[in-house]
């Protein structure tokens, strides 16, 4: 059985449960302060990348860590080593009796249907859900999904605002739909806003190792900005923080991902798209805690201020009133249905 590389040291999992034979450390759950919802248990396992990404990892951990302030949860974490321990760790919550178990990204949706079929009584959420392609989402599953391409069709209309050379680029992670939602939307944005723009558009690779290979980003964003683009967008995890330094080695703009990315490259990130991920989980373990969860799709977009992107505050210093008000007004046409993304 598969081990596991702790986030915190937590207790071993009975020898009745079907982990019984992992041999997994000495654990300990993160202290939840008191609140009403003590003895509610919720379990999060991070996806590639981990937590400390500064992006949709570190989102996850801030909503239950919200919940198990304000709510009083009990939290426990787990980070696999590799894929095969994905499954392993949803069981092991799971069979620990566990109310709700979380994965972090796409890639846990095959995995979390399969460990929610043989646990129907416990609650599964998974961040970048993609249902399966036949058959129904088990009953037990909230698939929490966002509408990626509303959030980066704003920061490419900051890019198309922004760039003197009209040349911007795009760095996806791995070649899938999820990602392709990001360069579609960056793109429609780009254009929006400077219709003779060019984009330039590569991945890091097929395999869930294209989210964290900042050599390959920083390769990929070289080339574009060797081609003339002057700001470039990642939506490629730990792999962007190659095409910060790329943008920052070599004069020019770039845009972070899911969360404010700012710090990793001061005065070269101008702003970042960011997923409300903290926001789907606060309230996925909210409805579990008061006993209104239901499975099912859910989506997050502009509307439900599920995305977005920095526009305020000293991080967002590099973009004009000028921009910030046609990009204010491109939001609007969005929410109100005037403008449709399209999406590969």
């Amino acid at each position: 059985m598969a081990r596991f590389r702790n986030l915190q040291t937590i207790a071993a999992a009975s020898a009745a449960l079907a982990v019984a034979t992992a041999l997994l450390p000495a654990r300990s759950r993160e202290p939840a302060p008191h609140g009403p919802h003590q003895d509610v248990r919720v379990g999060l396992v991070f996806d590639v990348g981990g937590r400390g990404d500064k992006s949709f990892n570190d989102a996850a951990y801030e909503g239950v860590a919200r919940a198990a302030g304000e709510l009083g949860v009990q939290i426990e974490l787990l980070e696999p080593t590799g894929a095969e321990d994905r499954e392993a760790a949803m069981r092991l919550f799971a069979a620990r009796g566990f109310d709700l178990v979380i994965g972090v990204g796409f890639i846990f949706s095959t995995d979390i249907n399969v460990v929610a079929r043989a646990f129907p009584s416990t609650s599964f959420a998974c961040i970048d859900y993609a249902p399966p392609m036949q058959g129904e989402i088990p009953s037990n599953v909230a698939g929490l999904t966002f509408r990626e391409e509303e959030g980066s069709f704003l920061v490419g209309a900051v890019a198309g605002l922004t760039t003197k050379s009209r040349h911007v680029g795009f760095v996806g992670g791995m070649d899938i739909p999820l990602i392709h939602k990001f360069e579609a939307g960056y793109r429609a944005g780009v254009l929006a806003a400077c219709s003779t723009c060019v984009v330039h558009v590569a991945y890091a690779g097929t395999t869930p190792e294209a989210f964290r290979d900042p050599v390959k980003g920083k390769a990929l964003a070289v080339s574009q900005i060797s081609q003339g683009a002057d700001v470039l967008y990642h939506a490629s995890g730990t792999t962007g923080h190659g095409v910060f330094e790329a943008s920052r080695d070599m004069d020019a703009k770039a845009i972070g991902v899911d969360s404010d990315q700012w710090a990793e490259m001061p005065g070269t990130v101008i702003t970042s798209m960011i997923k409300r991920g903290d926001v789907a989980v606060f309230d996925t373990v909210k409805a579990v805690a008061e006993k209104r969860f239901h499975g099912g799709l859910r989506s997050f977009g502009l509307a439900e201020e599920g995305v977005g992107y920095v526009s305020e505050g000293p991080h967002a210093s590099a973009i004009t009133e000028e921009v910030r008000a046609r990009v204010a007004e491109l939001r609007a046409r969005i929410v109100r249905g005037e403008i449709k993304i399209p999406i590969k």
